[in-house]
């Protein structure tokens, strides 16, 4: 019995991995098919086309590769028509997956969304579409079902699978012992992004960021957790451009957890790393540079004055958040010193980070498969129909 799955992005990789054993171990004749990153891959599912053509954020970027997106979404349609699976659950990725959904649903084939697009933060108005696109919706945050619930679309909180897999107590100490760190070294974390298209924006500001917290921190080490070989190389290439080579900065190959778990503080470009970094109990800063076109439109749309997830789902200032024009070396060295300066502060910061942790952690793995049972278990001339 076959699955079809998308994943557009290094965490959706990350979400559909664990989505796959834990559905295997339930029902291991299961085959999951469609797009795949190498963890979806690692845990069995088979990629019809490589993950990296979906990686791209923000309008005007994705202009430049939209002809091909739509090519390839139309193709991967007729594949899936074709296939006739089960099932097919789209993992985030909202503006590549909902039409695809929609096109899947209206062909017969029970489509379930995982990972709700943040209407509750900005473009609200996507709710229509992804009642006439989805059969179900699997939400990772508690508040979420409700909004749902309101527009007549299906929808169940399963929780964080992150939130499950991170211990709830302080990894420091093994952290620091994996990456060979001392207890006593002074340990920033720097996370520019997992696609391309953020590096182009955040890998010379986060160097540069770094060259200044090294000057006032002279003993100071940086971690830089990258998940691919492009972005590695990226990386380097910035690290030359502005003379940064000699910072006491080392690159990992993936590894984002020990990263975050080993460091005092880290600036990370927004997105699920942040999320990440409050269940690791790391003070952190967010940052994010866009194109200023995109930057603009995306403001006017929204919402919510936080972008960072520990924020939303704290309803509060937790930790800081400098965007766009915001977002220079000064300020940014500035506000992850100050996590240095002022333990106390970080202190209680782990506290509310706890608190975080412990209502996302429910056992993801369970509540995916009871969500799923009643489209698995369809019987063969109901899934025909």
């Amino acid at each position: 019995m076959k699955v079809g799955v998308v994943a557009g992005e290094a965490s959706g990789d990350v979400i559909g991995a664990l989505m796959i054993r834990a559905l295997k171990a339930r029902w291991p004749e299961l085959e999951f098919v469609g797009i795949a990153g190498p963890k979806m891959q690692a845990a069995g599912a088979t990629s019809w086309y490589p993950m990296e053509k979906l990686a791209v954020r923000g309008y005007l970027e994705v202009l430049k590769s939209l002809r091909e997106l739509l090519s390839m979404r139309a193709e991967l349609g007729r594949r899936m028509i074709e296939a006739r699976p089960a099932l097919f659950v789209g993992i985030d990725a909202p503006d590549f997956n909902l039409k695809l959904e929609r096109r899947l649903k209206q062909a017969g084939i029970p489509s379930v969304h995982y990972v709700s697009p943040s209407i509750w933060a900005w473009r609200g108005e996507r709710i229509h579409s992804i009642r006439e696109s989805v059969d179900h919706m699997l939400t990772v945050f508690p508040f979420e079902p409700a909004i749902y619930a309101q527009a007549g679309v299906p929808a169940t909180f399963v929780g964080h699978p992150t939130a499950d897999q991170i211990p709830q107590k302080d990894q420091r100490e093994e952290a620091r012992a994996q990456l060979r760190l001392k207890p006593s070294d002074l340990v920033f974390a720097l996370l520019p992004g997992s696609r391309q298209s953020e590096l182009d924006y955040h890998a010379e500001l986060f160097l540069e960021t770094a060259k200044r917290l090294h000057a006032a921190f002279p003993h100071a080490k940086f971690l830089v957790p990258l998940t691919t070989r492009e972005t590695r190389e990226q990386f380097e290439a910035a690290k030359w451009k502005c003379g940064a080579q000699d910072l006491p900065l080392q690159v990992l190959f993936g590894h984002a957890n020990f990263a975050l778990a080993a460091a005092d503080a880290a600036l990370i470009a927004s997105g699920t790393a942040t999320l990440e970094a409050a269940m690791l109990r790391c003070p952190h800063v967010i940052a994010y540079r866009l194109s200023n076109a995109t930057y603009r439109l995306m403001k006017r749309k929204a919402y919510l004055p936080w972008v960072g997830l520990p924020n939303i789902l704290a309803n509060a200032w937790l930790v800081p958040e400098l965007l766009q024009h915001e977002a220079t070396p000064d300020n940014l060295a500035r506000a992850l010193g100050n996590w240095v300066r002022h333990p106390d502060a970080a202190k209680t910061l782990r506290e509310r980070f706890d608190a975080i942790h412990a209502s996302l952690a429910v056992d993801n793995a369970a509540r995916v498969c009871e969500a799923l049972a009643p489209y698995i278990e369809r019987p063969a001339g109901a899934r025909a129909a």
